[in-house]
């Protein structure tokens, strides 16, 4: 079954308080690192997939993109992409990237931002991404890095008895599959996949590997969220740049 946590309405409103905060691992880590691994995005036609609210296909044509065509399994996700951030040169389509369905259409650009690991079927999505892409087409997306995702109880962070975090856990490293966790709401399913895993799926559907960031956070980052000086004991999302 697709997992669709953003319709739950807990979780939806716990998340959108969270990233109208402006606050943010995504805000100070994860959005810079994909930004900063883009060629271009003048003239380009994009494909968003996990579009969410739509912040970054307002980015994209605000900064020269031709046309973006997002995609979200969320129905809470894509009314408030068409409420907030509505351009004539954004598409909006609800459903789910597994099932998604494009006739003639091809990419120069597709971006997948945290959405990866909520999938089950890791190859058939790159497989589907490679068939969208236009020769010389780039795919770069995020994903929890596989550090973050290995141990089963999720629970990473060892402290001592002050409450001081002491190191951070790795176990389980060669189990893929479903890891369960709280987030806001009980039963949130995350797929864990190794490096190898990641990277050797690109190559195996003949996408050329240009680009990997374990990124750490930008200044402002550290100074409005202290905390993110633990990105550099361990990263929390990976970012890799593909091209076809």
């Amino acid at each position: 079954m697709k997992q669709n946590i953003y319709d739950n309405d807990i979780f939806f409103k716990s998340y959108t308080s969270l990233r109208d905060s402006g606050i943010t691992y995504n805000d100070f880590v994860e959005q810079p690192a994909i930004k900063s691994a883009i060629s271009s995005l003048n003239g380009k036609n994009i494909l968003d997939l996990g579009c969410g609210t739509g912040e970054f296909a307002k980015y994209c044509v605000e900064n020269g993109a031709t046309k973006v065509v997002g995609i979200d399994i969320s129905k809470n996700m894509i009314e408030h992409a068409n409420k907030e951030n509505k351009h004539e040169k954004i598409d909006y389509i609800c459903t789910s990237i597994e099932d998604l369905e494009l006739q003639n259409q091809k990419f120069d650009l597709i971006i997948s931002s945290l959405a990866v690991h909520y999938i089950a079927d890791y190859s058939a999505i790159i497989e589907k991404v490679t068939s969208l892409l236009n020769k010389n087409g780039e795919y770069i997306f995020s994903t929890e890095h596989p550090i973050v995702t290995a141990r089963k109880e999720m629970n990473n962070w060892i402290d001592d008895k002050e409450g001081n975090r002491l190191h951070w856990a790795l176990d389980n490293y060669q189990e893929e599959g479903e890891r369960e966790q709280h987030w806001y709401i009980d039963g949130v399913i995350k797929y864990h996949r190794t490096i190898s895993t990641l990277i050797n799926t690109l190559i195996n559907n003949g996408l050329v590997l240009e680009k990997i960031i374990e990124p750490q956070s930008i200044p402002t980052g550290l100074e409005k969220m202290p905390k993110l000086i633990n990105e550099q004991r361990r990263p929390s999302f990976i970012v890799i740049k593909a091209k076809k």
